[in-house]
């Protein structure tokens, strides 16, 4: 059925030459309703008071040229497509043009078939253009009328008046509805803050409530009204992203967000920096329903902090393989302790002058009757997740004063084993007395037990901290910070705790001999441990040149693989009966 006139799409020629004009208008004016002039200027006459769905414009005219003609148009009509016709058939004209905002390029003298194309294409784009458009509209009418209606405490997040997970949900679920009949796509951007657990262990957790207050400020700022950028709950927030055409679009966004979060905080006095690990799913790709893009979008969250944060990773679907054996992992740590298949590895302590041993970390792993010996990086993180290191910890504490005892009683020197008490074990209640009860049940003396904290667990209730500690030096336990150097010490605190010993993070080492700056640190924290009267323990050193160079810093201890990795019962005792000192050379590394 012909089109009526009215319903045509409507097309304006502009060209200076009048034989280009008719040909044109013979060509295109039985299937459009088409209207001609003969200058740019005529042009945006006519365009201030009509619409047109496309303009075919001539690049060189007297007067103002086409490419300083298509701003204006753009300007005037958002939804028209311009193309633009030239008898210039250079590569360089053809991209100025595009630069321009050119949909597309003619070349003189005509083809015809190729005019038609390009016509064909053109009003096409008008057309999604204009889709576009009206989906945007509608979309954040459809948002401002939803939110109306709902209360907003049940719908909003009040620590950062973020809509919240219900609220966000529903605004997925229509903006899905949306995609569908668009056929477009949609984003979930799951996103979660790096250091808020360290911040609320270290400096509070009213620090921490400002913090998100703060992230959540620059998240607003830095996305579109037409975006939905919701609050989870703890460090989580999530950003939707609707009618997106490219992945790009995407990963623009996510360079947006890192770029908003990179100048640092102000928490009261303290300063510090943050940043976020994201995981993207799409829909109809990831999903087509509000549960699945969510849930996805979260395993691409795992993934992400599991590389070690300020990253993002898209969802594949080896994630969701990935989970479930992370599900099928934690139920099988819940049955692992009453299945004894913990036991435990040592690593020697060793004085750096006369490389004695004296004494012995223990160290936790998991004989896993399917999967064999489960690497601690694998299931101690999902056992601080669960809250199965309690059982865990409490288990190392024990086994280790029974191993020590057993030593102790076939003739081995006497020394400490220091054993790593974590961040939920040392907030428990009653800590000192748990202990003190395990120390006595193995009738092993106190001092050969040595606990390793956290400089963070430490730090996060300073006032508390210091009478747990005090109670088990009394007892005569010994305490050392475990990473030092990682966390936020503050040093007024640090000189009043009843510590013995510094523990020099690892990753200061690696590098202690080519890089100035860890050089620089770790010369800082022994001076600062002996200044204190503390002993100071260089940790991961693997190399004669890091043993070199922490001797000459004068650090006490070493632990690490140049004298011995991890090593089961019957290697530290083949180990022990090795004669002293030991030598690096000697000792299976």
């Amino acid at each position: 059925m012909e089109l009526n006139t009215a319903d045509k799409p409507r097309i304006l020629v502009i060209d200076d030459d009048e034989q280009v004009r008719r040909v044109l208008l013979d060509l295109l004016q039985d299937l459009y309703n088409c209207r001609e002039v003969s200058s740019a200027e005529a042009g945006l006459t006519v365009l201030a008071q009509e619409s047109f769905d496309l303009v075919i414009s001539d690049i060189n005219m007297g007067g103002m040229s086409g490419l300083e003609l298509v701003p204006h148009v753009h300007s005037l009509s958002p939804d028209s497509v311009v193309l633009m016709i030239s008898g210039q058939s250079n590569i360089e004209t053809a991209i100025e043009a595009m630069h321009a905002g050119v949909f597309d390029y003619i070349m003189k003298p005509f083809d015809i078939r190729h005019v038609e194309a390009a016509v064909e294409r053109a009003l096409k784009q008008s057309r999604l253009l204009v889709e576009k458009r009206r989906y945007k509209d509608e979309l954040e009418n459809l948002l401002q009328e939803r939110t109306v209606q709902i209360d907003r405490l049940a719908h909003y997040d009040t620590l950062t008046s973020l809509p919240n997970r219900t609220l966000f949900e529903d605004r997925l679920t229509q903006a899905v509805a949306l995609a569908q009949r668009a056929n477009s796509r949609v984003a979930v951007l799951f996103i979660a803050l790096d250091q808020l657990k360290k911040v609320n262990d270290t400096l509070g957790h009213l620090a921490g409530d400002q913090l998100m207050q703060q992230v959540a400020a620059r998240l607003r700022g830095c996305v579109t009204e037409s975006y939905t950028v919701a609050r989870f709950g703890g460090d989580q927030f999530v950003l939707m992203l609707p009618g997106i055409e490219r992945t790009k679009d995407a990963v623009d966004v996510i360079a947006s967000i890192q770029e908003a979060l990179n100048p640092s905080f102000k928490l009261d006095r303290q300063e510090l920096f943050a940043t976020a690990s994201v995981g993207v799913s799409f829909f109809p790709d990831d999903g087509e329903e509000t549960s699945s893009l969510v849930k996805n979008a979260g395993a691409a969250l795992y993934r992400a902090k599991k590389s070690g944060g300020n990253e993002y990773r898209f969802y594949t679907a080896d994630m969701h393989t990935k989970a479930s054996k992370r599900f099928e992992l934690e139920t099988s740590l819940r049955r692992a302790i009453d299945n004894q298949e913990f036991l435990l590895h040592y690593q020697p302590r060793v004085a750096i002058d006369s490389l004695q041993i004296v004494g012995l970390e223990a160290l936790v792993r998991w004989q896993h009757p399917q999967m064999g010996l489960v690497p601690p990086g694998d299931f101690i993180p999902l056992a601080e997740e669960t809250g199965l290191i309690l059982p865990i910890g409490e288990w190392v504490l024990r086994e280790a004063c029974r191993q020590n005892r057993e030593w102790q009683d076939k003739g081995f020197a006497r020394m400490r084993i220091g054993v790593n008490i974590s961040a939920r074990q040392f907030q428990q209640q009653h800590l000192s007395e748990t202990v003190i009860r395990i120390l006595e049940e193995a009738e092993l003396g106190s001092e050969f037990l040595e606990l390793e904290l956290t400089e963070s667990s430490i730090m996060s209730h300073p006032e508390a901290t210091i009478d747990v500690l005090t109670k088990l030096q009394t007892k005569g336990v010994a305490i050392s910070v475990d990473d030092f150097g990682t966390g936020f010490s503050s040093l007024s605190y640090l000189k009043r705790l009843p510590i013995d010993s510094l523990k020099v993070d690892q990753s200061f080492v690696r590098e202690l001999a080519t890089d100035p700056d860890d050089a620089a640190l770790v010369m800082a924290i022994v001076s600062l441990g002996h200044t204190l009267r503390l002993r100071v323990v260089a940790e991961g050193v693997e190399t004669q040149e890091q043993l070199r160079f922490l001797r000459l810093l004068r650090c006490d201890e070493i632990q690490g693989y140049l004298i011995s990795r991890p090593l089961p019962v019957t290697g530290i005792e083949q180990l022990l009966a090795l004669p002293m000192p030991l030598s690096p050379e000697a000792v299976h590394v």
